[in-house]
C-alpha cells in the first residue's frame, strides 16, 4: 500500500519538530507521501497558527525540503485552514500565491453573539468558555460546531475535512452530549450529507488518541458508518505534532475502516483523488 499522511505540523505553527526532522522520520517509517498542513487563518493568527507574515517562508521551506528529498519521498505542501464565522472560509484561491498541493478545511471554533472559542483548548478552558460565551448551554455549543462544519462544507473549497467530530475531544470530562441521543445522531446525519455533497475526503484522524484525549479516532464508529453509506472517501491522518506520532495507530486504523465496510482508501496525487485497495 501507498503510505500517506496529509496532516502534519511543524515548528512553523504548534509542532515540536522542524519540517526536515519530520521528513527524515517519515522516510525511516517508509512513508511514500507526507503532506505538511500548518494551521492557518488568512487574516490573522493565534499562538498556534502560522503567522500570516510567515506563510511564504513556510511554503518555501517545504518546497526546499521536497526537492532535497525528492528521490526518497513525495513531499506535498498544504495548509490546515480554519473556518471562523465572519473571518475565514477555507478556500484554495486564498493560497494561490503559494502553489499548494492540497488544502485541509477545519473547524476548531464555535461562535455566537458573545464571541468565539476553540473547542479543543484544555477541558478547563472549554468549560469556562461555555459558561461565559454560551451561558452554559452545551447543546447550543454542539449544534454550533456542526453547523459551522456544514457552512464550511457548503461555502469552502478544500480537499480534506479535518477531525469532523472534534467536539468529542473533551466529552468524557465535560459531558457535552450523549453520543446515542437522537439529537446528536441527527447532527452527524446532516453533516455526513454535507460532506458527501461537498465531495471531500474525510481523514481518519488518530491525533486525539496519540495525545491521550480519546480512545477512538475522529470520526466515531457511528459517524464513519454514515460516511461509508454515502461512499465518502477516507484517508489516514496522524495530525502529527512531533516525529513520535507520524504513523500512530495506523495499523489499528486499517482494521477500523475495514470493520465499517471500506475496501479502499483515498490518496491525493497532483490534486486528484485516487484510490488503493486495502
Amino acid at each position: 500500500m501507498i503510505k500517506t499522511n496529509y496532516h502534519t505540523h511543524s515548528l512553523f505553527c504548534d509542532g515540536k519538530n522542524s519540517v526536515e526532522e519530520m521528513v527524515v522520520k517519515a522516510i525511516e517509517l517508509q512513508f511514500d507521501i507526507l503532506g505538511f498542513s500548518s494551521h492557518s487563518l488568512c487574516s490573522f493568527s493565534t499562538d498556534w497558527h502560522l503567522p500570516v507574515r510567515r506563510h511564504k517562508e513556510y511554503a518555501d521551506e517545504v518546497k526546499r525540503i521536497k526537492d532535497l528529498y525528492k528521490d526518497k519521498i513525495n513531499i506535498q505542501l498544504g495548509f490546515e485552514s480554519d473556518y471562523l464565522y465572519g473571518v475565514n472560509i477555507p478556500r484554495k484561491d486564498a493560497y494561490s500565491d503559494f502553489n499548494i498541493d492540497y488544502l485541509i478545511g477545519a473547524v476548531h471554533y464555535v461562535t455566537n453573539e458573545n464571541g468565539s472559542f476553540a473547542v479543543d483548548y484544555s477541558a478547563e478552558q472549554v468549560k469556562k468558555d461555555i459558561e461565559n460565551i454560551f451561558y452554559g448551554n452545551k447543546s447550543e455549543v454542539v449544534h454550533a460546531y456542526f453547523e459551522n462544519e456544514r457552512t464550511m462544507l457548503k461555502k469552502g473549497d478544500f480537499d480534506i475535512i479535518a477531525h469532523p467530530d472534534l467536539i468529542k475531544k473533551h466529552n468524557s470530562k465535560l459531558n457535552l452530549f450523549d453520543e446515542n441521543s437522537k439529537s446528536y445522531k441527527e447532527e452527524l446525519l446532516l453533516t455526513a450529507d454535507a460532506i458527501q455533497k461537498a465531495g471531500v475526503i474525510v481523514e481518519i484522524n488518530t491525533g486525539g488518541i496519540a495525545r491521550g484525549y480519546i480512545q477512538q479516532p475522529y470520526p466515531s464508529p457511528y459517524f464513519l458508518s454514515l460516511l461509508f453509506e454515502r461512499k465518502v472517501p477516507v484517508t489516514f491522518s496522524s495530525d502529527a505534532h512531533s516525529t513520535d506520532h507520524l504513523d500512530f495507530w495506523f495499523t489499528q486504523a486499517l482494521d477500523y475502516i475495514q470493520k465499517a465496510g471500506y475496501k479502499e482508501m483515498a490518496y491525493l496525487d497532483s490534486g486528484t483523488i485516487k484510490f488503493q485497495a486495502i
